[in-house]
C-alpha cells in the first residue's frame, strides 16, 4: 500500500509540557485509524501536524504528491453568512449533485433527507442553526467531498445513535478496500470497534500503536500492562475489568481477534461479574424501598408536539435504564419529569418517600459557586466519604480514581479542562449519595481511560440509574435494559438493545417514505388519471429495504420452527411451556410488524 504521510521526529512543546517527543509515524493507504489517550494528551495537535495545519517545534511531515486531505477539527470553520446548500454542496446545480450517490447519501444520512429538513432546509442560513446542526452542515460538507485522507476530530460530537450508526457505515464503506485513509479522535468506543482497523494511543509524549478496533486495544494494552505495570496495580484491576465485559459483553459487538481472546483468558479468568446484581438490588430496595418513580397515565406536551401520549412508565429499585431517542423526542424532558423539575400536563408523577434524586445536565453550571476552591476542597464540602457497595470511600480515593493526581486535586475548579470539570461535577453528585441518579449525556468532555473509570465507579452503585447518551458502548456497558422514545409519544422497551432502536428506526423511515410516495401517486392520479412509480433512487433504495426485511423475515421464521420443536419437545414442563408461549407470541407481533413494513415499502417498486 502506497505511503500517504510520513512524520519524522515531531516534537511539540506547550508551556512546561512536552506533549509530543520525537514521534515517528505512517499513514498508509487503507489506513483506518483511531486515536485516543487522555485529554489533553496531545489527540487534536497530532491530527493537525499530520494534516499541516500546524507546524511541530521539531521534526517534519512529508505528504505524497497530489494528497487531497479533508480536516474536520473541532472549531467551527463554517461561513455565518451562507446557506446550507452552499456549505456542503457550493455552487453546484441540482441535478449535478443529485446525481451523485455519495452526496445524495450524505445530505440525507446528516441532514434528514435531500431537502436537509432537520436542519431547516437547504436554504436555511448557517448563523441561524444550533451548535448540533452547525456540526452535521460542517461533517456533511466534508464527507460530500472526494478526498485521499479524512481526518476526524470528534465527528460524532452532536450525532444521535441513529447518527453515528450512519456515520459508521459511511466510513466503512466510503473507499474501496485498500485505498483512501481515515484518522479520526473519538471518545466514542462503539464508533472504534465498527469502523478502525488500528488504533494509536497518545500518552506522555509517545505514541504507542495497536492493531484492531477498540476491543482489541484494550485486549491488547492489559497484556503490556500485565507484563510491564506491576506498579500500577489500581489501574491494572480496571482494565482487567473492562475486559471481563468485553468478553461477556452484548450480541451487538464487533467480534474480537480470536488470537488475543486466548492471552487474555489467563487474564480474566478469575475476575468477578461486573456487578453483583443480586447485592446491589438488595441494597437498592433496602435504601429506596418498594416504590421509586412511577408515570402513570403521563401526557406531555412541548410547542404543540405531544412528546408522552398517556405513558405509564414505573422504575423500580436498583433499576438501570438507558434511554435513546430521536432528536427532540423529549429524552430530556422524561428525564425531568423523573426528578420533579417539570409536571405533565395529564396524569400524575409517583415517588417514593425515601427518593432522593441527582441529576447530572449537560452543563456544568453547579460549578460555578465553587469556582475558587480546589476540586478536592470541592467534594469535601459536600461529603468527605461516600458509600460505594459495602464500604466507605474517601473522597481524595475517588478523585484518583476519575483521573484527578495529587497536583491536579489541588487545582483550583475554574482552572480544570472541560473534562475534568465534567468528572467533578459527577464526583459531586455520588458524594450527596442519591438512590436515583439520572445522566443526561455524560459522555460529553470524557475520554476513553475516564469514560472506563466512571464507568467502573458506576459498577458498585447500588441506586436506580436512568441514563440518556448516544453512546452504545456506555448504554451497553452501564445498563441493564434500555427504551426507546421513537417520537409517536410512548416509551417502548427494546429487548435487543441499540441494535433494536436502529431496526425500527430503520423501519419507520421506510413506512415514511412509502406513506410519501403513495400520497404522491395519488395526487397524480387524481390529476391525470394514472399512478406514476418510484424515481429510480427512491426505487433503489426501496429494494434494499424490503430485502433487509425479508432478511428478518427469514430469521423469525427459522426461531419459530425452533420454538415449535422446543414446545413438543417439553410438553409436559409447564414453567418451559409457559416461557416458550410467551417468546413465540412476541415473535409473532413482531413478525406481522415487519410484513406490514414489508407491505408499505413494497410499493415503491410496484
Amino acid at each position: 500500500m502506497a505511503n500517504l504521510i510520513s512524520a519524522e521526529q515531531l516534537t511539540v512543546v506547550h508551556g512546561s509540557r512536552t506533549l509530543l517527543d520525537g514521534v515517528s509515524l505512517g499513514v498508509s493507504e487503507g489506513d483506518r485509524i483511531g486515536v485516543v489517550g487522555r485529554n489533553g494528551d496531545g489527540k487534536s495537535t497530532l491530527l493537525r501536524l499530520l494534516a499541516r495545519t500546524q507546524e511541530a517545534d521539531g521534526g517534519r511531515v512529508t505528504h505524497t504528491g497530489g494528497l487531497r486531505v479533508a480536516v474536520l477539527s473541532q472549531t467551527d470553520t463554517l461561513v455565518p453568512g451562507a446557506t446550507v446548500r452552499e456549505a456542503v454542496l457550493g455552487d453546484q446545480p441540482a441535478h449535478a449533485w443529485a446525481s451523485q450517490s455519495r452526496v445524495r447519501d450524505v445530505v440525507a444520512g446528516l441532514l434528514g433527507d435531500l431537502e436537509a429538513s432537520d436542519v431547516g432546509g437547504l436554504e436555511a442560513v448557517v448563523s441561524t442553526l444550533s451548535g448540533g446542526q452547525r456540526r452535521r452542515v460542517a461533517l456533511a460538507a466534508l464527507l460530500a467531498g472526494d478526498h485521499d485522507l479524512v481526518v476526524l476530530d470528534e465527528p460524532t460530537n452532536h450525532l444521535d445513535v441513529e447518527g453515528v450508526a450512519w456515520l459508521a457505515e459511511h466510513l466503512r464503506t466510503r473507499w474501496p478496500a485498500g485505498s483512501g485513509a481515515l484518522l479520526v479522535v473519538t471518545h466514542d468506543r462503539w464508533f472504534l470497534d465498527a469502523v478502525c482497523e488500528r488504533v494509536w494511543e497518545v500518552h506522555d509524549g509517545v505514541m504507542d500503536p495497536y492493531e484492531g478496533g477498540y476491543a482489541a486495544y484494550v485486549l491488547t494494552r492489559a497484556e503490556r500492562s500485565r507484563v510491564a505495570a506491576v506498579t500500577e496495580e489500581r489501574r491494572q484491576n480496571l482494565l482487567r475489568k473492562e475486559l471481563a465485559w468485553l468478553r461477556r459483553g452484548a450480541p451487538a459487538r464487533t467480534s474480537k481477534p480470536r488470537f488475543r481472546i486466548d492471552a487474555a483468558n489467563a487474564l480474566i479468568e478469575d475476575v468477578p461479574p461486573l456487578r453483583d446484581t443480586v447485592e446491589l438490588a438488595k441494597m437498592a430496595t433496602t435504601r429506596l424501598g418498594k416504590d421509586v418513580v412511577d408515570l402513570e397515565d403521563v401526557t406531555l406536551a412541548f410547542r404543540g408536539k405531544t412528546l408522552l401520549d398517556r405513558v405509564t412508565w414505573r422504575l423500580g429499585p436498583g433499576d438501570r435504564v438507558g434511554v435513546v431517542g430521536v432528536n427532540g423526542a423529549g429524552k430530556s424532558s422524561l428525564l425531568r419529569l423523573v426528578n420533579g423539575t417539570q409536571a405533565p400536563d395529564a396524569g400524575r408523577v409517583r415517588r417514593g418517600s425515601t427518593v432522593v434524586v441527582a441529576t447530572l445536565t449537560q452543563e456544568v453550571l453547579e460549578l460555578e459557586e465553587v469556582g475558587e476552591l480546589r476540586a478536592l476542597e470541592a467534594v469535601d464540602k459536600v461529603a468527605s466519604h461516600v458509600r460505594l457497595g459495602d464500604r466507605d470511600v474517601p473522597a481524595g480515593q475517588l478523585l484518583e480514581r476519575l483521573g484527578f493526581t495529587a497536583q491536579r486535586a489541588w487545582t483550583r475548579v475554574d482552572d480544570l479542562s472541560g473534562g475534568e470539570r465534567r468528572r467533578l461535577q459527577l464526583l459531586r453528585l455520588l458524594m450527596a449519595e442519591p438512590n436515583v441518579l439520572l445522566l443526561d449525556e455524560p459522555t460529553n468532555d470524557l475520554d476513553t481511560d475516564t469514560l472506563a473509570a466512571v464507568e467502573d465507579l458506576l459498577d458498585g452503585w447500588p441506586g436506580t440509574l436512568v441514563v440518556v447518551s448516544h453512546d452504545r458502548y456506555l448504554l451497553e456497558r452501564i445498563t441493564d435494559r434500555q427504551v426507546a422514545l421513537l417520537g409517536d409519544g410512548a416509551v417502548r422497551d427494546l429487548p435487543n438493545g441499540v441494535e433494536e432502536y436502529l431496526q425500527r428506526r430503520a423501519v419507520l423511515k421506510a413506512a415514511g417514505a412509502a406513506r410519501t410516495v403513495a400520497a404522491g401517486r395519488s395526487a397524480a392520479t387524481a390529476g391525470r388519471g394514472a399512478a406514476t412509480p418510484a424515481d429510480g433512487a427512491a426505487a433503489r433504495a426501496a429494494r434494499k429495504e424490503m430485502a433487509r426485511l425479508e432478511r428478518q423475515l427469514e430469521k423469525l421464521a427459522r426461531r419459530e420452527e425452533q420454538l415449535h420443536a422446543q414446545l413438543a419437545a417439553q410438553a409436559t414442563d409447564l414453567a418451559a411451556v409457559t416461557a416458550l408461549d410467551a417468546e413465540l407470541r412476541a415473535l409473532t407481533g413482531e413478525r406481522e410488524r415487519i410484513e406490514e413494513s414489508w407491505l408499505e415499502v413494497s410499493e415503491l417498486v410496484e
